[in-house]
């Protein structure tokens, strides 16, 4: 600049070359870019589910008679194979059990209870006597096992005097308490032992009861070999197993010593199970108030029983043969169609109603339901509507549609027969992907079933040598093995179902025994067949109370193989009628007795053989 003094102009081009260079850096600082870095997201935290697997006495082993095999043949047009081009699907290799359902596991179910609760039921906890603390066999007899169980009730009850005895992991909850006379093995079995023979054990069950209105009432009870029950810490009812013709016990007090005595001139008057029921003191609920119970029950070997009933104040009951009343069971809840299948095989009638009588919780009922109202499931008798026809008329989707019937199959070739009756032959490659569905599916291959049993004898030892020893167990899985006949190829899946029948000993009633339902495609890689075995394990009881038969016996099996539309394409079965009540046998579930026409029934009760 002319005329601009030197100290000026030098400032000036400071000044200018400090913003070109603060520019300079603004654009570096905006065009560049930063560096990414990713970051993983924190684990998430899933739980993980645990999965439960799905989980009766032999006399004398008796050859099984041979089973009368009915196999059904399935009418299907006289074509011969056709060979169509393999397609990709499911299935395995030969023998894999591909598709298997198995039946939901809804918990063990026994005469002592479910090891699954429902909230207003009493938990069970299992002792036994002859196993210290940590399982292994202690020395015990009759005198030692009932000075044990005296002295628990005695010094109020307290678990800590049980402590050198075994006590089971499992607990299993009851919402009632009627054990029939029945092998004693079984509470150790319902415990989670299996293998134990039933010698010197107790179970004490806790809970609360209650009841929605006031109410009086006393407990009438049995146990073999004692029951005692305890409300808000009082003795309410105690004993001893007593002759049904004497009323005496062999223990002689052993357990009940002077802890209680009934002051009822009906104690020990009325049989009930095996024994001469007592009656308890009386006990008073206000509505909606809770109170705490206690019931031990136990057993030196043999038979057990323990049968707790309720007599309400001012009810009159009903009059069994015996002339006693007929009193409901004690219960806090009412009593599940399953659990009286269970009670009922080893229940004489009229010694105690499952059906009537107060509910014993907060939001329990007192309204008696008659006997007989369950006493069977009677399905009215319908006369069957008549069968539908399908016309085997198709509409075939060709260039110009044609409404023809399916014929046969002659190597390529497609025999068709239309509405005015005239055969067309047509190559099978003008038949689109649903056409040629429908072809395969209508000319099913045939194939041979053949139904499986594996069984399995249990035996026990008699460790204690008390009494007879536990009669052996028969385990026993189905199974069906199922190959095609003939080498045409067959692309859809088959869903396969297989019942396992089973019938009781004491009766004519048939037993459920397992359903299973499988799935395959009977492709090259598989052999065209297929095998799967249940993994659900019956038990097959077979022994005697008061030389009454008790216990299940294998008696049959219906399998069928249905295509993708629902149609039956093959079936095997023992029973032909089981096939003629199919329909009412999908209804069941593994452990309901039923009749001849596949309908849900009790088992049948045993006779009255002690009076």
């Amino acid at each position: 600049m002319k005329g601009a003094p030197s100290g000026f102009m030098v400032s000036l081009l400071v000044h200018a070359a400090a913003f070109t260079l603060a520019g300079l850096l603004v654009v570096f600082n905006v065009v560049q870019k930063e560096e990414k870095k990713f970051v993983p997201p924190k684990p998430v935290d899933r739980p993980k589910m645990k999965l439960k697997k799905p989980k009766v006495k032999i006399k004398k082993t008796a050859k099984p008679k041979s089973t009368t095999r009915i196999v059904t043949k399935v009418k299907q047009a006289n074509m011969p194979d056709i060979q169509l081009p393999e397609m990709s699907g499911m299935g395995g290799e030969g023998f894999e059990i591909g598709g298997f359902d198995i039946m939901p596991d809804l918990g063990e179910l026994s005469l002592l209870g479910s090891d699954q609760t429902i909230g207003n039921d009493l938990e069970g906890t299992f002792y036994d006597f002859k196993r210290n603390r940590s399982g292994g066999y202690i020395s015990m007899d009759g005198e030692n096992w009932q000075r044990g169980v005296h002295n628990f009730l005695r010094r109020g009850w307290r678990t800590s005097n049980l402590s050198k005895y075994y006590r089971a992991p499992k607990k299993i909850y009851t919402t009632c308490l009627v054990i029939p006379p029945v092998l004693s093995s079984i509470a150790p079995s319902a415990f989670g032992d299996k293998d134990a023979s039933g010698v010197y054990w107790m179970v004490h069950y806790k809970g609360q009861i209650a009841h929605n209105k006031k109410i009086t009432f006393r407990f009438h009870g049995i146990g073999d070999g004692f029951i005692a029950v305890r409300v808000n810490g009082e003795m309410v009812l105690l004993t001893e197993w007593t002759h049904v013709d004497t009323g005496l016990s062999n223990m002689e007090g052993a357990i009940t010593g002077n802890l209680w005595e009934s002051d009822s001139a009906d104690s020990r008057k009325y049989v009930m199970g095996n024994s001469r029921a007592v009656v308890g003191s009386w006990i008073t609920l206000e509505p909606g108030e809770a109170q705490d119970i206690d019931i031990a029950i136990g057993d030196q070997g043999g038979q057990a029983a323990a049968m707790l009933a309720v007599e309400v104040e001012g009810v009159e009951y009903e009059k069994s043969s015996q002339g006693g009343p007929i009193l409901p069971a004690f219960k806090t809840e009412k009593i599940s169609r399953d659990l009286m299948d269970i009670i009922y095989k080893d229940l004489v009638e009229e010694e105690v109603s499952l059906t009537a009588g107060p509910v014993f919780n907060d939001f329990g009922s007192y309204e008696a339901v008659p006997e007989e109202t369950v006493t069977e499931e009677k399905v009215p008798m319908v006369e069957p509507a008549p069968p539908v026809e399908i016309s085997p008329m198709r509409t075939w989707a060709f260039e110009k549609p044609l409404e023809a019937e399916l014929v046969t199959v002659l190597g390529r070739e497609v025999v068709l027969k239309n509405t005015k009756g005239k055969t067309i032959k047509v190559p099978t490659n003008r038949f689109n992907e649903s056409d040629m569905e429908y072809i395969e599916l209508s000319r099913p291959p045939k194939f041979d079933i053949n139904f499986t049993r594996n069984n399995q004898q249990r035996l026990f030892k008699n460790r204690m040598e008390v009494g007879e020893p536990r009669p052996p167990q028969t385990l026993s899985r189905y199974g069906v093995r199922i190959k095609q006949t003939g080498s045409g190829s067959y692309n859809h899946e088959l869903k396969v179902e297989l019942f396992a029948i089973g019938q009781e000993r004491l009766g004519d009633r048939y037993i459920l025994f397992d359903r299973q339902t499988t799935r395959f495609i009977p492709t090259v890689e598989n052999g065209r067949s297929h095998e799967f075995l249940s993994e659900r394990t019956v038990v097959m009881d077979n022994y005697e109370v008061d030389a009454e038969p008790r216990g299940e016996r294998y008696a049959g099996y219906l399998v069928t193989i249905t295509d993708k539309r629902g149609e039956v394409i093959a079936v095997d079965t023992s029973n032909q009628w089981l096939l003629d009540h199919i329909d009412n046998l999908k209804k069941q579930k593994p452990g309901n007795y039923m009749d001849k026409a596949c309908t849900r029934v009790f088992p049948t009760r045993p006779p009255k053989t002690r009076y």
